[in-house]
């Protein structure tokens, strides 16, 4: 029993040590645009020009989008594929098959991703906005691509030609009695089509679009949820006068 407990102890230290070794970012805090219809708008035709051709959103259907300012024939003219119809759900053309081939496994569903990801580091959006913006260049991975929030990933960086590539930048520090590599910045190798503050506003508007997609409705409840609290605060104002004056005389 004493060797088991030992052993447990020894592979702990050991994979606590090997986290620290190298320290990657925090979560980013995402900027929320889930009430911004031009930035839905437009995380909507990353989502579909970017996401789309892997990952589905089966639990979406495209005149949904309506809800965002969209007209039917602007969903129809800028955001629908030759064979889809307005009324169907967004889902992938890659073949499954193929695609567990490439990657190794079948690209998740998205619909809700933004909902699901959430964590000790913050929430789902959070993290969409920091992977997103994470993928590094690795010719060991057999996509070429890897992140830091999300090491080993099999997703390629399909966002490359907007942000350009990049690779982290790490820092040696002696804590403990050990060393520990910190993650510290980024080094841009090759500029891509946006600036980095662009892109960081692209991702920005996409992560936006994916949270509203897990809940569309929510802004709808949260606006009524308000509105309820209103009218219980100035009832219980009312009860509370009457049951003063009912009782004014007993008293």
């Amino acid at each position: 029993m004493k060797k088991i407990l030992l052993t447990l102890i020894s592979a702990l230290v050991f994979a606590t040590g090997a986290f620290a070794a190298e320290e990657g970012p925090t979560w980013d805090k995402a900027p929320n645009h889930t009430n911004d219809l031009p930035a839905l708008q437009n995380g909507a035709k990353l989502f579909v020009n970017y996401c789309l051709g892997c990952h589905s959103a089966a639990f979406m259907r495209y005149n949904r989008l309506r809800d965002i300012g969209l007209t039917e024939q602007q969903i129809k003219d800028n955001l629908l594929f030759a064979t889809d119809k307005v009324g169907e759900t967004m889902k992938a053309s890659i073949d499954p098959k193929q695609a567990k081939e490439w990657f190794g496994a079948n690209p998740p569903d998205l619909t809700l991703v933004a909902r699901s990801r959430s964590g000790h580091g913050g929430s789902g959006a959070d993290y969409l906005y920091t992977y997103l913006r994470t993928f590094y260049p690795d010719s060991t991975k057999a996509t070429g691509w890897n992140n830091l929030v999300f090491p080993n990933v099999g997703m390629p960086h399909v966002l490359w030609q907007l942000q350009g590539e990049r690779q982290p930048q790490y820092e040696t520090r002696e804590e403990h009695g050990h060393e520990e590599k910190v993650f510290t910045g980024w080094k841009q190798v090759t500029p891509g089509t946006m600036t980095p503050l662009e892109y960081d506003q692209a991702v920005a508007d996409l992560v936006g679009y994916l949270t509203w997609m897990s809940e569309p409705a929510q802004n709808s409840r949260v606006r009524v949820g308000v509105w309820v609290l209103l009218y219980l605060a100035v009832f219980t104002f009312l009860a509370w006068r009457l049951n003063a004056a009912f009782w004014k005389e007993v008293r």
